[in-house]
């Protein structure tokens, strides 16, 4: 267990101690400099309980790549993931939103952290629209798939598989989903949603489009890369899906950008961690189910940022209602096993 969360506890230490030194600095006092600590320690906890159905999803597309593509997603990927949609997403958004520069956005979360908080919450409805629709897709395609015979929630996911050869029905589900959800919302705040949950939409299926372009064509098989450069970019968006929820519920938390950055980034190693012990200790095949809590894990996420966009949702509830999808298809997984071995025994 050690050798996989090594680095989880080096970035641990590293980003604790960043987050002292930013405290003092910015407090000047003990009481302050143990509370900014804490903050890292809540929001690090926040991103685990938020992203542990990430882990899980990663680890399933992970399988399947090319081991040269696996390291560069445990690589290039928590890169990505850490730098990309913990520091620079919340800037992009303010540079968006308030049509500034990046070094003026920058400058904004240093000076003006309440200013910069107040923006970024104003931009969540197409946040939660966007990667609400994006998360969506990912879990209805898992079920819709006429070729998966494990079902968890038997009377529903049996139901689900069976009406999977018709085309395009999950856009179709996704998209009444979405006037569905329009129309509690008022007009302006439609028009937001609606563009911002079909763009939403969209780059699920020009990534999928692209996946299979990238890894069915015959240079890049040649090259080696089959499997490889389209689940790299698919996992890289499923990734910035699920940040949107944390990062914004960070703010709730504390308006300091780099406090955000160093708890949600030492999260995210965490989330690299245990997806390699998932693939390499074969954990998915082990228990069959898990994967089910995940994706049904997924659809919940997307449901409740949609939800979002009408009331707001404590950050606690989003991740424990996740973690509880998951245990309960942990503990279902553990049952079956214990029968068929019992059914082998007695055979």
């Amino acid at each position: 267990m050690l050798q996989y969360f090594k680095w989880a506890f080096i970035v641990t230490g590293v980003g604790l101690v960043l987050g002292a030194i930013l405290g003092w600095r910015t407090t000047g006092t003990f009481g302050g400099t143990l509370t900014i600590f804490f903050i890292c320690l809540v929001l690090a906890v926040l991103e685990i309980s938020l992203s542990f159905d990430n882990a899980i999803v990663n680890a399933n597309k992970l399988k399947d790549m090319t081991p040269v593509w696996q390291r560069r997603f445990l690589t290039w990927g928590i890169l990505i993931a850490v730098f990309g949609m913990r520091i620079v997403f919340p800037l992009l958004i303010v540079v968006i939103a308030a049509d500034i520069g990046p070094w003026q956005a920058m400058v904004l979360a240093a000076a003006r952290p309440e200013e910069y908080a107040a923006i970024m919450h104003e931009a969540h409805l197409p946040i939660a629209a966007y990667g609400g629709t994006f998360l969506m897709m990912v879990g209805l395609s898992f079920f819709f798939d006429h070729e998966k015979d494990v079902h968890w929630v038997r009377w529903l996911e049996s139901h689900m598989q069976r009406y999977a050869t018709i085309r395009g029905i999950e856009v179709a589900v996704v998209l009444m989903i979405i006037l569905a959800f329009s129309r509690f919302l008022e007009p302006a705040e439609w028009q937001v949603f609606f563009t911002a949950a079909i763009w939403g939409l969209l780059t699920f299926l020009l990534v999928e489009v692209l996946g299979g372009l990238l890894d069915s064509a015959q240079d890049i098989r040649a090259a080696g890369a089959q499997g490889g450069l389209g689940a790299f970019l698919y996992l890289e968006v499923l990734d910035a899906s699920f940040s949107f929820d944390g990062v914004i519920g960070a703010f709730a938390l504390t308006n300091n950008l780099f406090i955000i950055a160093i708890g949600l980034g030492i999260g995210a190693m965490y989330v690299r961690s245990m997806t390699i012990m998932l693939v390499e200790k074969g954990t998915l095949t082990q228990y069959r189910y898990l994967e089910h809590g995940a994706f049904w894990a997924i659809i919940a996420l997307s449901v409740i940022m949609y939800l979002q966009s009408l009331v707001h949702i404590p950050e606690v509830i989003t991740g424990l209602g996740g973690a509880a999808l998951i245990g309960v298809s942990l503990w279902s997984s553990v049952r079956w096993n214990r029968r068929e071995a019992n059914a082998q025994t007695d055979a």
